[in-house]
Protein backbone atom coordinates (compact mmCIF):
# COMPACT_ATOMS: atom_id res chain seq x y z
CA UNK A 1 0.00 0.00 0.00
CA UNK A 2 2.91 2.36 0.73
CA UNK A 3 4.18 2.18 -2.87
CA UNK A 4 0.80 3.38 -4.07
CA UNK A 5 1.04 6.35 -1.70
CA UNK A 6 4.50 7.18 -3.00
CA UNK A 7 3.28 7.04 -6.60
CA UNK A 8 0.31 9.25 -5.73
CA UNK A 9 2.72 11.56 -3.94
CA UNK A 10 4.84 11.87 -7.07
CA UNK A 11 1.75 12.82 -9.07
CA UNK A 12 1.03 15.53 -6.51
CA UNK A 13 4.38 17.28 -7.03
CA UNK A 14 4.18 20.65 -8.71
CA UNK A 15 6.83 22.81 -10.40
CA UNK A 16 7.96 24.28 -7.06
CA UNK A 17 8.51 20.80 -5.59
CA UNK A 18 10.42 19.70 -8.67
CA UNK A 19 12.59 22.83 -8.51
CA UNK A 20 13.36 22.20 -4.82
CA UNK A 21 14.36 18.61 -5.57
CA UNK A 22 16.54 19.70 -8.52
CA UNK A 23 18.18 22.47 -6.48
CA UNK A 24 18.97 20.11 -3.59
CA UNK A 25 20.34 17.47 -5.97
CA UNK A 26 22.65 20.08 -7.48
CA UNK A 27 23.78 21.42 -4.10
CA UNK A 28 22.53 19.79 -0.91
CA UNK A 29 23.73 22.84 1.04
CA UNK A 30 21.55 25.29 -0.89
CA UNK A 31 19.64 27.48 1.55
CA UNK A 32 15.90 27.88 1.57
CA UNK A 33 16.46 31.61 0.96
CA UNK A 34 18.49 30.91 -2.20
CA UNK A 35 15.88 28.54 -3.56
CA UNK A 36 13.06 30.93 -2.63
CA UNK A 37 14.80 33.80 -4.42
CA UNK A 38 14.93 31.79 -7.67
CA UNK A 39 11.22 31.03 -7.38
CA UNK A 40 10.20 34.45 -6.09
CA UNK A 41 8.51 32.95 -3.01
CA UNK A 42 9.19 33.07 0.74
CA UNK A 43 11.87 30.92 2.41
CA UNK A 44 9.13 29.71 4.77
CA UNK A 45 7.23 28.24 1.84
CA UNK A 46 10.37 26.41 0.70
CA UNK A 47 10.99 25.11 4.24
CA UNK A 48 7.42 23.78 4.42
CA UNK A 49 7.65 22.15 1.00
CA UNK A 50 11.10 20.72 1.79
CA UNK A 51 9.83 19.18 5.05
CA UNK A 52 6.84 17.70 3.22
CA UNK A 53 9.11 16.20 0.55
CA UNK A 54 11.20 14.63 3.29
CA UNK A 55 8.13 13.26 5.11
CA UNK A 56 6.92 11.71 1.84
CA UNK A 57 10.29 9.99 1.41
CA UNK A 58 10.96 11.79 -1.86
CA UNK A 59 13.92 13.86 -0.68
CA UNK A 60 16.76 12.95 1.64
CA UNK A 61 19.85 15.10 2.03
CA UNK A 62 23.04 13.14 2.73
CA UNK A 63 26.79 13.63 2.47
CA UNK A 64 28.40 11.70 -0.37
CA UNK A 65 32.00 10.70 0.16
CA UNK A 66 34.66 9.95 -2.43
CA UNK A 67 36.02 6.50 -1.50
CA UNK A 68 39.16 7.01 -3.60
CA UNK A 69 40.14 10.09 -1.59
CA UNK A 70 39.45 8.23 1.64
CA UNK A 71 42.02 5.53 0.88
CA UNK A 72 39.75 2.95 -0.74
CA UNK A 73 41.49 2.22 -4.05
CA UNK A 74 39.60 -0.95 -5.04
CA UNK A 75 35.93 -0.98 -5.94
CA UNK A 76 33.96 -3.88 -7.39
CA UNK A 77 30.47 -5.00 -8.27
CA UNK A 78 29.80 -8.57 -7.21
CA UNK A 79 27.07 -10.79 -8.67
CA UNK A 80 26.05 -13.44 -6.15
CA UNK A 81 24.08 -16.64 -6.61
CA UNK A 82 22.41 -17.99 -3.52
CA UNK A 83 20.56 -21.02 -2.28
CA UNK A 84 16.99 -20.07 -3.23
CA UNK A 85 15.36 -20.35 0.17
CA UNK A 86 18.11 -18.27 1.80
CA UNK A 87 18.30 -15.40 -0.70
CA UNK A 88 16.79 -12.69 1.52
CA UNK A 89 18.74 -13.84 4.59
CA UNK A 90 21.94 -13.73 2.55
CA UNK A 91 21.08 -10.24 1.26
CA UNK A 92 20.52 -8.99 4.82
CA UNK A 93 23.77 -10.50 6.07
CA UNK A 94 25.83 -9.19 3.14
CA UNK A 95 24.37 -5.70 3.44
CA UNK A 96 25.64 -5.53 7.03
CA UNK A 97 29.31 -5.79 5.96
CA UNK A 98 31.21 -2.48 6.16
CA UNK A 99 32.69 -2.91 2.68
CA UNK A 100 29.25 -3.17 1.04
CA UNK A 101 27.95 0.24 -0.01
CA UNK A 102 25.09 -0.95 -2.25
CA UNK A 103 23.14 -4.20 -2.31
CA UNK A 104 20.09 -5.23 -4.34
CA UNK A 105 18.11 -8.41 -4.86
CA UNK A 106 17.64 -8.89 -8.61
CA UNK A 107 16.19 -11.25 -11.17
CA UNK A 108 18.30 -12.88 -13.84
CA UNK A 109 21.69 -14.53 -13.71
CA UNK A 110 22.41 -13.42 -10.14
CA UNK A 111 20.21 -13.25 -7.07
CA UNK A 112 22.05 -10.37 -5.42
CA UNK A 113 24.34 -7.66 -6.76
CA UNK A 114 26.43 -5.63 -4.37
CA UNK A 115 29.03 -2.92 -4.69
CA UNK A 116 32.02 -2.96 -2.38
CA UNK A 117 34.85 -0.58 -1.57
CA UNK A 118 38.16 -1.92 -0.30
CA UNK A 119 41.54 -0.43 0.53
CA UNK A 120 43.33 -2.58 -2.05
CA UNK A 121 43.24 -5.98 -3.78
CA UNK A 122 44.35 -7.76 -0.62
CA UNK A 123 41.43 -6.24 1.27
CA UNK A 124 39.03 -7.36 -1.49
CA UNK A 125 40.45 -10.88 -1.31
CA UNK A 126 40.03 -10.85 2.47
CA UNK A 127 36.43 -9.64 2.07
CA UNK A 128 35.64 -12.42 -0.40
CA UNK A 129 37.27 -15.25 1.54
CA UNK A 130 36.63 -14.24 5.15
CA UNK A 131 33.23 -12.57 4.83
CA UNK A 132 31.27 -13.19 1.64
CA UNK A 133 32.11 -16.86 1.15
CA UNK A 134 31.41 -17.67 4.81
CA UNK A 135 27.77 -16.54 4.53
CA UNK A 136 25.50 -19.58 4.67
CA UNK A 137 23.54 -19.76 1.43
CA UNK A 138 26.11 -18.15 -0.90
CA UNK A 139 26.62 -20.60 -3.77
CA UNK A 140 28.96 -18.61 -6.03
CA UNK A 141 29.93 -15.11 -7.01
CA UNK A 142 31.49 -13.18 -9.84
CA UNK A 143 33.44 -9.97 -9.22
CA UNK A 144 33.67 -7.05 -11.62
CA UNK A 145 36.47 -4.64 -10.74
CA UNK A 146 35.82 -0.96 -11.33
CA UNK A 147 38.36 0.29 -13.84
CA UNK A 148 36.90 3.75 -14.36
CA UNK A 149 33.68 5.40 -13.23
CA UNK A 150 32.33 7.11 -16.32
CA UNK A 151 29.06 8.38 -14.84
CA UNK A 152 27.81 8.56 -11.28
CA UNK A 153 24.41 10.06 -10.55
CA UNK A 154 22.60 10.30 -7.24
CA UNK A 155 18.99 10.38 -8.35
Amino acid sequence: MESINVIQGLDALDEVDHFIVAAMCKDGRATFAEIAQHLNVSPGMIRTRFNHLQEMGILKVVAVTNPLRMGYKTMAMIGIRTQGDKMLQVADQISAFDEVIYAIVVSGRYDIICEVVCRDHAHLLQFLTEKLYTVDGVRESESFMHLKIVKEVYF
